[in-house]
């Protein structure tokens, strides 16, 4: 059974930075992509970034270019996101998600498996 677990999310100020880690058991992804998510308070699920677990290649929001960087240890079945000048609309929860190579990574629908969430937020 697949599981995608999340941890480090919390509450830092405007500026800082948070990394956060998704660690993935049940099955091998080497076929796999794996993708983080954030949804806002009162608003749909924001695609954030992608890694294809095999060959390492990444691609990012418009929103978070520059700032977020997206990586995955194979030997510790672990994808992470390091958040750095953080700001207050960045605050959302925030998901990983684990689907096929070969998806549209932006669209939630395509996703065959889910973490159930960390809290990232943000003062001013």
């Amino acid at each position: 059974q697949v599981q995608l677990v999340e941890s480090g999310g919390g509450l830092v100020q405007a500026g800082g930075s948070l990394r956060l880690s998704c660690a993935a058991s049940g099955r091998t992804f080497d076929s796999y992509i794996m993708s983080w998510f954030r949804q806002a308070p009162g608003k749909e699920l924001e695609f954030v970034s992608t890694i294809n677990w095999n060959y390492g290649n990444t691609y990012y929001a418009d929103s978070v270019k520059g700032r977020f960087t997206i990586s995955r240890d194979n030997a510790k079945g672990t994808v992470y996101l390091q958040m750095n000048s953080l700001k207050p609309e960045d605050t959302a929860v925030y998901y990983c998600a684990a689907g096929l190579y070969g998806i549209t990574a932006h669209v939630p629908g395509r996703y065959l498996h889910w973490g159930q969430g960390t809290q990232v937020t943000v003062s001013s």
